[in-house]
Order: structure tokens, then C-alpha cells, then sequence
């Protein structure tokens, strides 16, 4: 029996296609949040936990970007005890929005 964590349980993901443009839009317009995602980019799934990121924002900041990109389709994330890990849902979300994430996150800022 998997006995899930009441702070797993407020974890919701989104299918990428049931985001709306904007919301894809405002997700990958923050600095910040790019950043994010071109390190999950270069990392295999599932390897990089929240605490892990160099941000240049405080930690409820850093958990409210993850939560943007969360709810954007952008990412999934997953707890494995005290650690939150993040896969970039890099297909799902080019079936609806195709060159979008490479248009944004595979240049520089």
C-alpha cells in the first residue's frame, strides 16, 4: 500500500493541453523561470530537486516559479522524502505549443 504525503497530495498537474497560450506565454516570460527550465533541459529527468537550483530569488519565490511552471504544463514534479523532484515535460507541452519552449528556453537570454 503507497501511502501518499498530505504535501504530495497538493501537488496538481496540468495536461499541457488544457493550458490556455497566455498562461504558456506568462510561464516562459520570467527570467527566472527560464532559468529553471534550461537546467532541467540539461539534466535527466527527474535528477534536480527544487532546493538544488542556483536562483537568484528567495525560497518561497523559487517555490512560487515552480508552482507558475507547474501549473503551466511545463513541469512535473514528484517528492521523494524530503527532496521535490522536476522533469521538464518538454514533449507533452510541444504536442500543444510546437516550438514554443525551444523558441524561449534553447537561447540565451
Amino acid at each position: 500500500m503507497v501511502v501518499e504525503s498530505a504535501r504530495a497530495r497538493t501537488l496538481s498537474h496540468v495536461d499541457p493541453a488544457e493550458v490556455p497560450l497566455q498562461t504558456a506565454l506568462d510561464a516562459l516570460a520570467d527570467p527566472v523561470r527560464r532559468s529553471i527550465l534550461r537546467d532541467l533541459a540539461s539534466h535527466d529527468d527527474w535528477t534536480r530537486a527544487c532546493g538544488t537550483f542556483d536562483l537568484p530569488v528567495k525560497k518561497a519565490t523559487a517555490s512560487h516559479h515552480f508552482a507558475v511552471l507547474r501549473s503551466a504544463g511545463l513541469i512535473e514534479q514528484r517528492d521523494e522524502g524530503a527532496r521535490r523532484l522536476n522533469r521538464l515535460r518538454r514533449e507533452e507541452f510541444d504536442r500543444s505549443f510546437p516550438g514554443l519552449l525551444s523558441a524561449t528556453v534553447d537561447r540565451a537570454d
